[in-house]
Formats: structure tokens, C-alpha cells, sequence
């Protein structure tokens, strides 16, 4: 290149500001020019001062002729080799976690330290937590705010009742998914009267911004997300064991706190004066302790209430299978084969959502009535090793155990998807796939390819954990629904005259049910017909409910 003169000098200069941190100069150099990368021979700077500088249809020489020292000074300024690909990896980091916090700062720390050697304080000054950063408070209070919006019958119910503090006095214990919704739920709880102490139920579920932003609202809360096994143990007891501090109500999911504190802390267990569970997996640990003797104090069976089972078992699945498989697999569903492991409310959701998607879906059962509901809808109804295959996915949803074993692993074909649904982590075998003939390759966040030795792939979700909440997330509004429900089954064991609750477990009343129904009809602006008093009188029914008995199927 030529002496610049006075006027190129300065472009120089700008072009050295402007080009600073471009990692790709040399490229576009080398498509103007016609120059291999190789011959470039030039720093950063240079190249960025050539590319700026001189127009493109005239021809350039490869070095830069500097009108004097200090301008030559200005340009050693730039960074070395290695310092570019330091630069290098920090831009690309921060792109990676701008992108990363537009939904969640839940995957973009880099911090590997566990939670428990930290010591962190909330702005209020207590240490009465452990979460992944509490710095990320206020993120995580705009992810409450967002689901608020679609909660709002939970939080007319927060409204209603704060005034009464129906929960006043109570000291709850809670072991959940911890989520934006169920921020929003243990924030009602508290506005009603209540003490929290909160743990997940899930090592994938937690969103860490919502745990640092219930920390930082003074509520106990021990969770992120990626806990190991012991973490997750140590959550629930640095909930419970707390001095000056003791459970009075549990609300639970899946049955882990209950049965920690009934094996751990047995008189804190006989104090409790209601326990509340959501889960299948639960319920049927707490019938088990009931049929056995051993629960000496009520349960509200949440699960089976009509309000949990149809609108978060049946639509919520059929919405969030999608989008967990989507998220981690992108898959496409027209055309693959998949079989459904369970033709519950949660099988049914899925399977409606997949064959909508032009997936080809067949059917395990053990109930001859969900048997034939599937018939009746038009899935095929199969054992697992007639089909397992030809199937592109395995979903399993039955609450039960050892559903997909290692025999049926080992005959899934290349690429097959296995994913749960269900509550609990026991339905795929995966501690069966944890020999040393087996490879794991992480592929990305909550994706495992198990790799045989002759070379098949079977790609795992999450562990075989609960897949929409771990690889995505759930609609707000249906949560609402389960939420409240939960909350009205705490006022009413908490508040429950002695006696009229014995040592056993409870469905919620069909008043409270449909209670909970007509708090979200105004999201739809819908209107609810009344009976005349002459119709009351012929059903035999109250003219404000409850409308059906409680043998009624929805």
C-alpha cells in the first residue's frame, strides 16, 4: 500500500477502533483480495486498518507503511496471537450466555462450585438457603411476575383470603418442582399466613433464578438445579431439621418428604396436622403407610382430584410432551413410530398430542377399561417386546417401575428416543445401562446417547426423569389449576375442626373442586348456566353445587 497521507491516517486510526475485536477480518481480506489466508502475514490490526482504508476495486499490498512510530505504536497495541484466541473464546462465551439468559440464566453459569460451600446472603441478611447464585434474584422475579399474568385465579384467590390469613400459624414444608408457577403458589401461601420452607423434588426442575428470587423474599428455599443424589437428600433435611422450627402441614410431590420425615424425625411426623400430595407416585406411598397402619395423620389426595387429573395430567401432558422432545431432540414427529407406555390421563395427553403431529402410535396397558379406551380412540393396544423394535420412541407414563428394562433397551433399534413422563425416575431402567460395555456421550443439556459396543445409539432423556419439566417448561394456566387446588387442601386440613379428618387419606371435596373450575372460567369469558329451582328440585341438587357425586367420571 502506498504513504497514506494525513486523511488515511486517520482512517487507519478509525479502522483500528472499529476492527479491534473482529475475529474474522483475515477472511473477508482474503475474499476481497484473492489472497490465500496462509500469505496474510499481517496482526489484527493491520489487516483491519487495510480492509478499512483502501477501496475495494484497487489492489493492496500485504503490509501496511506506517507514516510514523507512533502510529505504528497504536497498532502493537493489538492483541497476540493467543491473546485473539482468548478474545476469541470471551466473545463467544458471552454470546453463548446472552443467548442463554434470553429464556433462562438456569445453564449459563460457569461457576461449578456446589452450593453447599458457598456462603451467600440475601439482601435482607439472612444465609438461610442454599441456591445456585443469588445474585440472580431479580431475573428470576420477572420470570414470577411473567407467570403471575396466567395464574390469575390463584392469585384472586391470594386476594380473597389475605385478609383472613387462613394459614396463619401454619409451618409448611414443601418438596415440588420449583418453578416460576410454584414461586407463585408458595408466595400465596406466605401472603396467607404461612412459614415455608421449601425444597425440589427434582435434580433438573429447578430453575435457579426463581430459587434465587424466593431466597432473596425470605423464603428457605434449597434447591438448583443438577443436584446429585446426596444434594438432593440434603435439601430435604436442611428443610425439615431446623432449630427453633417445626413442620406443621407437608405439601408434597412424589412422596420423598413424607417419607423422609417418617423415617428421619418420627415426632415431628406425629405433630403434622395435614399432609397434602400431588403426585401418583405419592398417593400410593401414602396408601401404602395407611393400609399398613402407620399414618397417623390425614392426607389430602390431590392427584385424583378431578381438577389435577384432567386439566394437569391430561392437557398440560398433551402440550409439554411436544415441547420437551422438541427442545432436546428436534425431532419430527409425522410418520415415526412411537409406543406409550400407560393410557392414564397422562398417557392419553400425549398420545393425542403425538398422533395429531402425524406420529403412528400404539399402546401399553395393564387396565383393561384404558385398554379399551385406546382401542376406542384408535391407538393399538401392544405389549412392549412384540414392538419395541420398530419404535422411534418409547415414552413410558404408568408411575410404576422397571417398565422398559434392559432387555428391551438392548432390542431398540438405532436412534430410538426413551423419555418418561411419569412422576417417578424408576419406570426406565437406567441403572442397568451403566456398565462397562456401555459408553455415555453428554450430547447437550439433558441428552445422553448410550452407545453399544456395536455402534447403536439409544438417546436418553434426562436421565429418565420427568421429561417436561427437566427439558422444558409447563403452561402457567394449568398450573394455576393444580396450584390452587393445593393451597385450598392446605386451609382446609390446617383449618379442619378435630375429628372431622381421621388418619387416613382424603379426596378433596367435589365443592372445592368445582370451586377451583369456576375461578378460571373468566379467563375464558365464560358463563355458567343456572338451574331454576324447579330443575334444582327435580336433580335433587343444591342450586350452587356440588353438581355431580363424587362416584361421577369425568
Amino acid at each position: 500500500m502506498t504513504d497514506c497521507g494525513e486523511d488515511a491516517k486517520l482512517e487507519v486510526k478509525q479502522a483500528s477502533k472499529e476492527f479491534k475485536e473482529s475475529e474474522n477480518v483475515a477472511e473477508k481480506y482474503s475474499a476481497m483480495t484473492g489472497t490465500k489466508n496462509s500469505d496474510v502475514n499481517m496482526n489484527v490490526g493491520e489487516l483491519s486498518a487495510a480492509f478499512t482504508a483502501v477501496p475495494t476495486h484497487k489492489s493492496m499490498k500485504k503490509q501496511i507503511q506506517f507514516a510514523n512510530q507512533e502510529e505504528k505504536q497504536e497498532f502493537s497495541k493489538f492483541p497476540t496471537k493467543t491473546g485473539r484466541r482468548s478474545l476469541s473464546r470471551s466473545i463467544s462465551q458471552s454470546s453463548t450466555d446472552s443467548y442463554s439468559s434470553a429464556a433462562s440464566y438456569t445453564d449459563s453459569s460457569d461457576d461449578e462450585t456446589s452450593p453447599r460451600e458457598k456462603t451467600q446472603v440475601n439482601s435482607k441478611g439472612s444465609s438461610d438457603f442454599c441456591v445456585k447464585n443469588i445474585k440472580q434474584a431479580e431475573f428470576g422475579r420477572r420470570e414470577i411476575e411473567i407467570a403471575e399474568q396466567d395464574m390469575s385465579a390463584l392469585i384472586s384467590l391470594r386476594k380473597r383470603a389475605q385478609g383472613e390469613k387462613p394459614l396463619a400459624g401454619a409451618k409448611v414444608v414443601g418438596c415440588t418442582h420449583i418453578t416460576a408457577q410454584t414461586a407463585v403458589l408458595i408466595e400465596t401461601l406466605v401472603a396467607l399466613g404461612a412459614q415455608c420452607r421449601w425444597t425440589a423434588c427434582n435434580i433438573y426442575s429447578t430453575q435457579n433464578e426463581v430459587a434465587a428470587a424466593l431466597a432473596e423474599s425470605g423464603v428457605s428455599v434449597f434447591a438448583w438445579k443438577g443436584e446429585s443424589e446426596d444434594d438432593f437428600w440434603w435439601c430435604i433435611d436442611r428443610c425439615v431439621n431446623v432449630e427453633g422450627w417445626q413442620a406443621n402441614m407437608i405439601l408434597d410431590d412424589g412422596g420423598d418428604l413424607t417419607h423422609w420425615v417418617y423415617k428421619k424425625y418420627p415426632s415431628v411426623f406425629k405433630k403434622v396436622r395435614g399432609i397434602v400430595e400431588e403426585s401418583v407416585t405419592g398417593v400410593h406411598r401414602l396408601y401404602q403407610l395407611s393400609k399398613a397402619g402407620k399414618l397417623c395423620v390425614p392426607a389430602m389426595n390431590v392427584n385424583d382430584s378431578v381438577t389435577k387429573q384432567k386439566f394437569d395430567n391430561l392437557y398440560c401432558c398433551r402440550e409439554s410432551i411436544l415441547d420437551g422432545l422438541k427442545r432436546t431432540t428436534d425431532v419430527m414427529f409425522g410418520g415415526k413410530q412411537v409406543v406409550v407406555c400407560g393410557y392414564g390421563e397422562v398417557g392419553k395427553g400425549c398420545c393425542s398430542a403425538l398422533k395429531a403431529l402425524g406420529a403412528i402410535v400404539c399402546v401399553t396397558e395393564i387396565d383393561p377399561i384404558c385398554a379399551l379406551q385406546a382401542c376406542m380412540d384408535g391407538f393399538k393396544v401392544v405389549k412392549l417386546n412384540e414392538v419395541v423394535r420398530q419404535m422411534d420412541m418409547v415414552i413410558t407414563c404408568t408411575g410404576n417401575k422397571n417398565v422398559v428394562t434392559r432387555e428391551h433397551l438392548d432390542r431398540m433399534k438405532n436412534g430410538c428416543i426413551v423419555c418418561n413422563m411419569g412422576h417417578s425416575n424408576t419406570e426406565i431402567d437406567v441403572a442397568s445401562l451403566r456398565t462397562p460395555e456401555l459408553t455415555w456421550e453428554r450430547v447437550r443439556s439433558q441428552v445422553d446417547h448410550v452407545i453399544w459396543p456395536d455402534g447403536k445409539r439409544v438417546i436418553l432423556l434426562a436421565e429418565g426423569r420427568l421429561l417436561n419439566l427437566s427439558c422444558s417448561t409447563v403452561p402457567s394456566f394449568v398450573l394455576s389449576i393444580t396450584a390452587t387446588t393445593q393451597a385450598l387442601a392446605l386451609i382446609e386440613l390446617y383449618n379442619a375442626p378435630e375429628g372431622r379428618y381421621k388418619q387416613d387419606v382424603y379426596l378433596l371435596p367435589k365443592k372445592m373442586d368445582e370451586y377451583v373450575a369456576s375461578l378460571h372460567l373468566p379467563n375464558f369469558d365464560a358463563h355458567l348456566t343456572e338451574l331454576s329451582d324447579e330443575q334444582a328440585k327435580y336433580m335433587g341438587l343444591n342450586k350452587n353445587g356440588p353438581f355431580k357425586p363424587n362416584y361421577y367420571r369425568y
